[in-house]
């Protein structure tokens, strides 16, 4: 048997739909902005997107720069100007690639390292400060139904 409630609609709406649609909102402006604090914490010139570029670095390493394009579903020309940028800032460095002399490689700089790891600390013990009233069954759920959400096609 199913725990599946269909929602009940008024007018053509859903109470209960609406309701997450408000806190989605609600978590997706918080992350927005969440996300241009931490930009400019690393360095008050920092672009959000210079900090989803340093955040594809730092997951993969030194990655081509077309590569990091592709994963961010932009065009090359926005990485290219986000690579000078960010080297101007000392948080990128590159290499040629030796197959193809227009091409770059681009990697972190031991400065861009320190302050994601920084960040990325004050991040958890941020998220670890709000959930920390939470049972490990509500955490439990809450995973199971983000990972349903993010699932959906």
């Amino acid at each position: 048997m199913s725990d599946t409630v269909t929602p009940t609609f008024v007018d053509g709406e859903s109470p209960e739909l609406a309701r997450v649609e408000a806190q989605m909102a609600l978590l997706a402006s918080g992350i927005r902005a969440s996300t241009r604090s931490t930009a400019a914490s690393i360095d008050p010139a920092l672009e959000p997107f210079g900090l989803a570029v340093l955040r594809v670095l730092a997951r993969r390493g030194e990655t081509h720069a077309g590569v990091v394009a592709e994963v961010l579903a932009v065009d090359r020309s926005m990485i290219s100007r986000q690579a000078r940028l960010l080297c101007g800032l000392d948080l990128v460095g590159t290499r040629v690639d030796p197959l193809d002399g227009r091409a770059r490689f681009l990697a972190l700089t031991p400065l861009a390292e320190a302050k994601l790891a920084k960040v990325r600390r004050e991040r958890t013990a941020l998220v670890h400060r709000r959930l920390s009233t939470w049972t490990a069954a509500e955490l439990d759920q809450f995973a199971v139904l983000l990972e349903r959400l993010n699932e959906a096609d």
